[in-house]
């Protein structure tokens, strides 16, 4: 299975991580995950 669509940030500083948050309110989600994200997002057991 192919993950759902969503839109990745890769912010470099907290200001801007705490800048994309405020930005985009509750859709907004920290993420972060090893080699089992990927599997797991496939499968949509879990999703960003």
């Amino acid at each position: 299975m192919i993950p759902s669509e969503f839109q990745y940030f890769s912010p470099t500083t907290v200001d801007e991580a705490v800048s994309l948050l405020q930005e985009h309110g509750e859709d907004a989600k920290l993420i972060a995950g090893g080699h089992s994200l990927l599997p797991a997002m496939k499968l949509r057991l879990t999703a960003p």
